[in-house]
């Protein structure tokens, strides 16, 4: 009587188990392809692998990629709000600030009112307002503000 025969299929190759993956995901490899070619057109795939390696480089690439007229400006720009962001003292900040929270907050109680009384405010009204202490301090702040503005345009322009 005839014997039954055993048949063990060879596992796939490495090479035949990426032919069967590669052919399952086209669309998506050459989607990827497309994006890589884009990042290394403009630059981002090297600044990538100096990041990926360390570092090595990296502010030179960096700057490379933002080279350019209109990111040239805005660094320039950055540049000088830090350092007039350094020169301010954190603490005149934060009571302007403040100072500037409590003002809205009292403006927008005043549009209220206004919308309400459906008037503005008169002549009687607006010098009452003069007299008041509040009112007072915040006047001389903002001319405050205004002088020393005014002082470093002044400046500015002499140079």
């Amino acid at each position: 009587m005839a014997k039954a025969l055993e048949f063990t299929p060879q596992p796939p190759t490495p090479q035949e188990h990426l032919d069967a993956s590669v052919s399952d995901s086209a669309e998506a490899l050459a989607e990827s392809l497309r994006l890589l070619r884009e990042l290394h057109e403009h630059g981002v795939l090297d600044v990538l692998v100096r990041l990926v390696r360390g570092g090595e480089g990296l502010s030179a690439s960096a700057l490379h990629l933002l080279a350019g007229e209109s990111s040239t400006t805005l660094i320039k720009n950055v540049v000088e709000l830090g350092k007039t962001a350094s020169a301010l003292n954190p603490d005149e900040v934060r009571v302007l600030g403040q100072a500037v929270s409590a003002g809205v907050t009292e403006g927008a109680k005043y549009v209220a009112e206004f919308n309400a009384r459906n008037r503005g405010i008169g002549l009687p009204e607006l010098l009452s307002l003069l007299r008041d202490r509040d009112v007072q301090l915040a006047l001389g702040a903002v001319f405050g503000v205004l002088k020393g503005a005014g002082r470093a345009l002044r400046e500015a322009g002499e140079e």
